[in-house]
């Protein structure tokens, strides 16, 4: 997929990983409105934070406006399923506050089945021009030679989608808290005068995104400073590339 931005649109505010903070959120969206930006959410709108139906009803709000879009992050895919009946785990301080701050809420019902639509089609990356992508986990070479599968939210992740959601992990490796250790090789596989903007991991504490090198000559920021989880949501905007 490619954004082609709407008229009347200077530029592209990219924001990191919402994670229920939508306090924040409706600032950034507020903001970027303001500067006549056109907004790249890069994923994982909801579980941790106070308000993820708040972040949810922001979002939505964004997409009716044609003001922006989301891509479909990991906890967005199994928030989905949840939605739906599957069985998934839901930790008390992640997936299970928002499915209980969704059953507490008023438009609660209504928000849950918008979620399930447009987490279905959210893409999994998107294209900036010829110098940049947008995706939550990772980068993979073939997200540059096809678009993302349709409605990827709704199916069971291949390696490249997977690679869009997860990032790259090391097969069969856990950390002690029983999370995938999860590598970062896939920078190296960025071509020169590529910057890949995506969040799913905290890189950094000090609410600044982190920029990463790779050995092919591209580069990759990393958006999530920890929103959600006792640190700050982070965007940074950015203008079209100039031609020639």
């Amino acid at each position: 997929m490619r954004l082609s931005l709407p008229g009347g649109y200077r530029g592209v505010r990219v924001i990191g990983d919402v994670h229920g903070e939508a306090v924040p959120f409706r600032a950034a969206l507020v903001g970027a409105a303001a500067e006549r930006l056109f907004v790249v959410q890069l994923g994982d709108l909801t579980d941790h934070g106070p308000d993820s139906p708040g972040a949810l009803a922001a979002m939505f709000d964004t997409l009716d406006r044609g003001a922006g879009l989301f891509l479909l992050g990991n906890h967005d895919h199994k928030l989905r399923r949840a939605l739906l009946g599957n069985a998934v785990s839901a930790e008390p301080d992640g997936l299970g506050a928002t499915l209980a701050q969704l059953a507490a809420h008023p438009d609660g019902q209504a928000l849950s089945s918008r979620a399930i639509a447009e987490i279905a089609a959210a893409p999994a990356w998107v294209a900036w021009g010829r110098t940049r992508l947008f995706v939550h986990g990772g980068f993979h070479p073939a997200m540059l030679a096809a678009p993302p599968p349709a409605e990827a939210g709704a199916r069971k992740p291949d390696p490249v989608l997977a690679r869009a959601l997860y990032g790259q992990a090391v097969r069969g490796a856990v950390t002690a808290t029983g999370y995938p250790v999860r590598v970062l090789e896939w920078v190296d596989a960025i071509p020169r005068g590529l910057t890949v903007y995506c969040g799913h991991d905290i890189r950094t504490t000090d609410g600044r995104p982190h920029v990463r090198a790779g050995r092919g000559g591209g580069s990759a920021v990393f958006m999530d400073t920890g929103a959600g989880k006792g640190g700050h949501l982070s965007w940074c905007d950015l203008e079209p590339e100039k031609e020639g």
